[in-house]
């Protein structure tokens, strides 16, 4: 089977981005999973390059990388994901901000400038629909418009992909959220 033929069957299977390389930094679980683009990529970081401390832990976006770095308070925990990114730099948003909010199953509104250049889509789609771009969770930043979410569709992560949120696999999605608390710091640069 070549490799176009196992990502359909993966996919088929709901393995997609499942498949997960695992190793141990101190005493830390890292997680580093395989996806069908450049997993090789995927650096580990040091938090302390971006992060005075650790307090309600801390996310570091790496928007270049298309990775996401997750440090727990106690530094038990260390996840590395990769990551939708904005699909230019006029899309981006950079710097300092915060989780401010998280919901199960979000409901999707478009933004004014999505309806401004997108007028046929729709202006809401319910959590739960498997259209709805933001996938299974949604953490929101305090910058308005802006999340970290999952998808639905595994062929954008590792992409510039999106309208500006940085997204991901749904199982990832899913740990993150469970890892992550209102006031959890956040980076993207």
């Amino acid at each position: 089977m070549n490799r176009r033929g196992f990502m359909v069957a993966a996919a088929a299977a709901g393995m997609a981005g499942s498949v997960r390389a695992q190793g141990t930094v101190g005493a830390v679980e890292v997680e580093a999973p395989s996806v069908s683009h450049n997993v090789s990529a995927l650096q580990m970081r040091d938090w302390r390059d971006f992060f005075p401390n650790l307090r309600n832990g801390a996310i570091l976006c790496d928007v270049g990388e298309r990775a996401l770095h997750f440090w727990s308070e106690d530094e038990s925990t260390y996840f590395l994901f990769p990551t939708t990114v904005p699909r230019t730099d006029e899309l981006t948003r950079r710097g300092r901000t915060e989780i401010v909010r998280k919901a199960e199953n979000p409901t999707w509104t478009t933004t004014a400038s999505q309806r401004e250049r997108f007028p046929d889509w729709p202006l809401q789609i319910p959590g739960g629909d498997p259209l709805n771009p933001l996938g299974v969770r949604a953490m929101y930043l305090s910058w308005p418009a802006y999340l970290l979410h999952g998808s639905h569709d595994t062929r954008k992560v590792g992409r510039r992909s999106s309208d500006g949120c940085i997204g991901m696999f749904n199982e990832h999605a899913i740990r993150l959220y469970d890892a992550t608390r209102i006031g959890t710091q956040v980076v993207l640069l």
